[in-house]
């Protein structure tokens, strides 16, 4: 998209973002999205994400998000375990190894530097 917009997050219609079987440490969470923004050089991408109860593990980029609803734990090796919850804001950096506990549905806004 290359023009202003606005967007109601909690009805955004997301897409399947399938999970890779490593990720899953345990339960059957599932992944949504929607890319709402992207840059020309692709380094730069705004979106909607949401993920349904379970535990995986990921390894992050540059991002910042902002909870909508549901709630998780995420613990970063080596560093802090974050609670997030409806209107929190999180800053997760670049390379960070993370376990997501998804307790509630988590619907997340984001903004992803590459």
């Amino acid at each position: 998209m290359t023009y202003s917009f606005a967007l109601h997050i909690p009805d955004a219609e997301l897409e399947p973002e399938p999970l890779a079987s490593e990720q899953i440490v345990s339960g059957t969470p599932e992944v949504t999205g929607k890319v709402v923004w992207e840059s020309e050089d692709g380094r730069q991408v705004r979106g909607v994400w949401q993920i349904t109860p379970g535990v995986v593990t990921d390894t992050e980029a540059d991002e910042l998000f902002v909870v909508i609803s549901g709630s998780a734990t995420i613990e970063v090796e080596n560093g802090p375990t974050l609670t997030v919850g409806p209107g929190d804001m999180a800053v997760l950096r670049e390379g960070d190894r993370t376990t997501w506990t998804v307790h509630e549905t988590l619907r997340k806004a984001y903004a992803i530097n590459l």
